[in-house]
């Protein structure tokens, strides 16, 4: 999630004629420090300290020249009050620069594309607090019931920037994976992405390795801390045995095997939806977390508390949310939709949000029945707020309007009513993550591929629901078995067919028409359609 995440709640903080500065354009455009190379993999050493509330570590960044140049300077991110000393590098560095957020690695070099190098940066420091994790980002230094140590992070709108020195953009995922060790004291337990690969103790503490063989986006990188125990299970998939590892802190162990029964049947809805879980490799991990969730890739962060629907709440106001646990579906859809396929930039989240948005209505179809899926995706509409786009502004790290989950979904809902074939519908899911595979992605690219697969020209939906506020409007009149309509509230040339109940077709535009309806009783029009209607007489 959101990654921050289901933020359904928020605001859009984003506002249409912001202002940006240098800071915010070297955050998230892929400058001339950054465009000449690419991240292959992180090797990490992370000790939070708990009562000093610090984190002290250690990153060697290897990565790959991807075109000749000479006397580049390297961009890594680490963001204030965190400090840096570089202690390791196979090439002689000339100097590094601090300046703001972000540490300038000058050489006097000529690098040839291809050449492999590396740098190893030591981090240390008070990291921010997250005030309210996961909608701001931070690390967490909470206690448990029993007053253990609880510790984790959130970082998805911040950047992991905010303690880790890494290259933090979206559109570059170290391709060879991570390896993470997690330093905690003697009876904490510590967590991370993909495979815990080693286990030692060495001076009263405790070493924990984790290993992601698979790419990875950086605000997915996150070491939990906690009384934890563990317990396995694993699920038949597509792909063959899917290992399912679970992380609770100890008291909580009877709930958790419980509660987490609904993962199985997740896996076998958004396996059939999606395709194969994409990491494999990595197996599938929920931890429970100091704060209610986040998508972090082969580490699921769970903190709804053992409830159903959003900490006992179901936002649709249908009552069909309650059936299910809110945080496992949402954030489990995010390993589709986030982290199989991630966004190249901040401001195309909608790619994250809406379709795993809309997986909770897809699981619901296949673990209850389509009325249900229908219901819950048709009552997550009074969430919408239509206050901005929801793509936001390019380089600069924007996020456009929460509408990004719940309008996004609608949108895809409506889109799939109009291609009217869910089984051509769910191959484009399907092809999504099979064509993008561990991809990231632009908006258009997305926007692109479901119209060529469908056959059909969606650009005028995406951009009337994307990139405005507008919501069409069927106006219409009926005399008899006469109706006439037209979309207004709509961009121009905007197009959308249109289903009766009856399935009659209708193809509307912003000009009136007349058709002659199959009988003369009052028309009934689909609600899957987001679309509000207007009767004139």
């Amino acid at each position: 999630m959101k990654k921050s995440f289901t933020l359904l709640i928020l605001a859009s903080a984003a506002l249409s004629a912001q202002n940006f500065s240098k800071q915010d354009t070297l955050k998230g455009s892929n400058t001339n420090y950054r465009n000449f190379w690419d991240v292959k993999k992180y090797e990490i050493a992370v000790e939070p300290d708990f009562q000093k509330k610090s984190v002290s570590g250690t990153n060697k960044i290897t990565f790959e020249i991807t075109k000749d140049i000479k006397n580049p300077v390297f961009q890594i991110d680490l963001q204030q009050p965190m400090d840096y000393k570089i202690i390791d590098s196979d090439e002689k560095l000339c100097s590094s620069r601090r300046d703001g957020d972000f540490i300038f690695i000058e050489t006097k070099k000529d690098y040839k594309k291809g050449d492999i190098h590396s740098f190893t940066i030591q981090y240390y420091g008070n990291p921010t607090i997250a005030k309210n994790a996961p909608w701001d980002g931070g690390w967490v230094f909470k206690q448990d019931d029993n007053g253990n140590p609880f510790v984790s992070v959130a970082q998805e709108g911040i950047g992991t920037s905010v303690w880790l020195p890494v290259k933090d953009i979206w559109s570059d995922e170290p391709d060879n994976g991570i390896v993470m060790k997690i330093i905690t004291p003697k009876d904490l337990v510590g967590v991370g992405n993909g495979r815990l690969i080693a286990q030692t103790s060495e001076k009263n503490k405790n070493i924990f390795t984790w290993e992601v063989k698979n790419a990875i986006n950086a605000y997915s990188i996150v070491p939990s801390i906690g009384k934890y125990v563990n317990f396995k299970d694993s699920y038949e998939g597509e792909k063959g045995k899917l290992d399912l590892d679970y992380w609770v802190l100890d008291y909580n162990l009877e709930k958790a095997k419980k509660q987490f029964s609904q993962v199985k049947p997740m896996m076998k809805a958004f396996e059939y939806w999606f395709g194969p879980y994409p990491f494999y490799e990595d197996s599938y991990k929920l931890v429970e977390t100091p704060y209610l969730g986040m998508e972090h890739q082969s580490n699921v962060a769970y903190g709804n508390k053992y409830k159903n629907g959003y900490l006992g709440r179901d936002l649709s106001g249908t009552g069909v949310g309650l059936n299910w646990d809110f945080i496992i579906i949402h954030e489990t859809g995010h390993e589709w939709f986030a982290n199989n396929i991630t966004a190249k930039d901040q401001a195309d989240m909608w790619v994250h949000e809406g379709f795993t948005s809309y997986s909770e209505t897809l699981f619901t179809e296949n673990y209850m029945d389509k009325n249900s899926a229908e219901k819950y995706v048709q009552g997550i509409r009074h969430n919408i707020k239509n206050d901005i786009p929801i793509i936001g502004q390019y380089g600069v790290r924007n996020e456009g309007s929460g509408d990004m989950y719940y309008k996004g979904a609608n949108m895809l809902h409506t889109i799939r009513q109009v291609i009217n074939d869910d089984e051509k519908f769910r191959q484009i899911l399907r092809g999504l993550n099979k064509d993008f595979y561990h991809q990231t992605v632009t908006t258009q690219q997305v926007e692109n591929y479901i119209s060529q697969k469908s056959g059909i020209d969606f650009s005028p939906v995406f951009n009337q629901y994307l990139r405005t506020t507008q919501i069409p409007v069927l106006e219409y009149s009926q005399n008899g078995n006469s109706l006439k309509f037209r979309y207004s509230n709509v961009i121009e040339k905007f197009s959308m067919p249109l289903r009766l109940k009856s399935n009659q077709l209708l193809n509307p535009t912003s000009a009136w028409q007349t058709v002659v309806l199959k009988d003369a009783n009052p028309v009934e029009f689909d609600a899957n359609y987001y679309v509000n209607y207007l009767q004139l007489n």
